[in-house]
């Protein structure tokens, strides 16, 4: 299969990478900030099967006619697109200067769009795109303090899940959105300072990519809750 994974140098992103390289017939693009992953990543795939691309998902519109230009060189189609950038500051909502707020919900919910949207023509029947969310954007969950514009933007990304499951039902794409709990990455020990989650990015990343493979069988247009429970 043909699979793009958007953030893919760290934590859940990291593992899904290496768990999907593991079978022979997957050809994954991964994209990611830090170059010196991406390459490491590559050099570690049993069978050569990691393409991998830098850039900021947050500026996606800048460098969106280079990275079609790239993957178009390597994939006709597109089986999976998982989106899974994701960034956080942890403050309070009146604390945020314009800046910070604009770089969370330009990663969280406007490059993972413009990625949609770019690559809509390369999707075909049956191609299954997995927004992953977080259960702080899951309508009826759990708010902390200090999580305000990235709950914010994971919702928006559900919401947009939601909406274009609708607009590309006619094409036979599959759209989906996954809000995970508590998974012990990077970025939740810098929300929760001194909390154990329950789930390691190792066990999670197992779960999405299952998710990603056979879940547009059973699943379209659904925001679906992967937790044990809420951060405390």
């Amino acid at each position: 299969m043909n699979i793009v994974v958007n953030g893919g140098t760290r934590g859940i992103g990291k593992e899904m990478v290496l768990l999907l390289s593991n079978d022979s017939n997957n050809k994954i693009f991964v994209t990611g900030r830090n170059y010196n992953v991406l390459r490491q990543l590559s050099k570690e795939a049993v069978h050569s099967n990691i393409i991998t691309f830098k850039y900021d998902i947050s500026i996606f519109e800048t460098l969106e006619k280079q990275f079609i230009k790239t993957i178009s060189g390597y994939f006709q189609s597109i089986d999976i697109l998982i989106n899974n950038a994701g960034v956080t500051i942890n403050k309070d909502f009146v604390d945020f200067t314009p800046e910070e707020a604009r770089k969370i919900i330009e990663t969280n919910f406007m490059g993972p769009a413009a990625m949609i949207r770019a690559l809509k023509p390369m999707f075909v029947k049956g191609s299954h795109i997995v927004n992953i969310c977080s259960m702080g954007g899951y309508q009826g969950s759990s708010k902390y303090r200090g999580l305000s514009y990235y709950s914010a933007s994971k919702a928006a990304l559900s919401c947009l899940s939601e909406c274009l499951a609708e607009e590309f039902r006619e094409d036979g794409i599959i759209v989906n959105s996954l809000a995970p709990g508590s998974v012990q990455t990077e970025m939740f020990e810098e929300a929760f300072p001194g909390y154990k989650a329950p789930v390691t990015a190792r066990e999670m990343a197992e779960f999405i990519v299952w998710f990603a493979i056979n879940g547009r069988k059973f699943f379209n247009g659904k925001v679906i809750p992967v937790a044990l429970n809420d951060p405390k």
